[in-house]
């Protein structure tokens, strides 16, 4: 029932709040769009690129929302009201984790559908698959913002992770060049990125018209840190800002 009140209280907020609300919906599609006029003509590469983005949008864009909304609940003494009542701090995170991706779920479908009924995307595997994997990408962005908003004291703080905690996913998921052409500690590293896990999943639905054990094994270790993330994000919340 805690768990229950906490996810209705963020939806709630999150209701009204048109402008996160066009963030989540709105702009991964509009992203998709340009990524489709950029390859105009090239429908091939336009089907591999934006695959791959279904799933890299809507982690960036879950990242910078949370993280912000985190720190502001902590910072207008929001939390250390809730710590006063039965909710717990695994509440809390795995509240926002839901939430979320409830939210995410919005904006995988409509994504998703778009660049499939509009923009004509064509992968062998079902959009089913690409809108589990894309919910999967953007509640780890969730759970990674959670834990990385423990850690900033300001908004531009909170920002200023991105870099840190973001660009070297974008860079090292296999996205500009392929993982098994990376130097061998690059390699190393890009192995125990999550993101890279979930873009190999996203390239196994756009080449096998059934799912694979690579797909399934890949979207368990995106599960897997996105619990690991949420667990660590609860174990160093802090009630406020000092």
């Amino acid at each position: 029932m805690i768990l229950a009140s906490t996810i209705c209280r963020i939806l709630t907020q999150l209701r009204h709040d048109p402008r996160t609300i066009a963030m989540i919906i709105v702009v991964p599609t509009v992203l998709i769009t340009l990524i489709y006029f950029m390859y105009e003509g090239q429908p091939h590469v336009f089907d591999r690129v934006a695959l791959t983005m279904l799933g890299v949008f809507p982690f960036i864009v879950m990242f910078l929302i949370t993280s912000i909304a985190m720190l502001r609940e902590r910072t207008t003494g929001t939390l250390e009201r809730l710590f006063t009542t039965p909710v717990g701090r695994l509440d809390l995170l795995f509240g926002y984790g839901i939430a979320f991706g409830l939210a995410a779920a919005a904006q995988a479908a409509v994504a998703a559908g778009f660049s499939y009924g509009v923009l004509g995307m064509r992968t062998a595997g079902s959009i089913g698959l690409v809108i589990l994997i894309a919910v999967a990408n953007a509640v780890l962005g969730v759970a990674l913002g959670l834990l990385c908003s423990a850690f900033a004291r300001t908004e531009f703080q909170a920002v200023q992770f991105m870099p840190l905690v973001v660009a070297p996913q974008l860079l090292l998921c296999g996205l500009f060049v392929p993982r098994v052409d990376m130097a061998g500690w690059l390699r190393a590293i890009s192995d125990v990125l999550p993101m890279s896990y979930s873009v190999e999943a996203l390239t196994e639905v756009g080449v096998h018209p059934e799912p694979t054990g690579i797909m399934w094994r890949d979207l368990a270790v995106v599960v897997g840190a996105i619990v690991v993330a949420l667990i660590l994000g609860a174990a160093t919340l802090r009630r406020r800002t000092a």
